[in-house]
């Protein structure tokens, strides 16, 4: 292999590697995905018949896929999903719940504070400080915004 051309190795490699199925990814995305949008859509109109306010319906809705997808998480049936369907489970709130959780079932042996609680925030946490610093940062320019329209 040392002894190889570029167009040799281009050859090898490409005999290696497996077969592109960029279609068939795009289009299960797309529909697993969708599916996920349409449940929470649905459940948010369920629970919006169920007497409740449309903001107060979408929380519940959202409350309720992230619920699911982290029990599906801690029984090992996201995962699988995942394998499948692709990107499309990456919807950010169920993929926020799984990437929560997933870390968290790893280290469970380690115990309930060492294992479970403290890496359940391994990959959430920075996404959690990045949020509230960018949501001060944000609030602190829009207040002195205001004090400067003497408004």
């Amino acid at each position: 292999m040392i002894n190889m051309t570029k167009k040799e190795y281009a050859q090898y490699v490409k005999g290696k590697a497996p077969a592109s199925r960029i279609v068939r990814d795009t289009a299960l995305a797309w529909l697993i995905g969708g599916a996920i949008c349409m449940l929470g859509q649905g459940l948010a109109d369920l629970y919006k018949a169920q007497g409740l306010t449309k903001e107060v319906s979408s929380t519940a809705a959202s409350m309720t896929l992230v619920a699911v997808a982290a029990a599906l998480t801690a029984f090992r049936v996201y995962d699988n999903i995942a394998k499948w369907a692709g990107a499309g489970t990456l919807i950010p709130i169920t993929g926020f719940a799984n990437a929560m959780v997933a870390p968290a079932m790893e280290f469970k042996s380690e115990g309930f504070i060492n294992g479970l609680a403290a890496k359940m925030f391994v990959i959430a946490g920075p996404v959690i400080v990045y949020g509230l610093l960018a949501s001060a940062v944000y609030g602190t320019v829009l207040w002195v915004m205001k004090l400067v329209s003497g408004g």
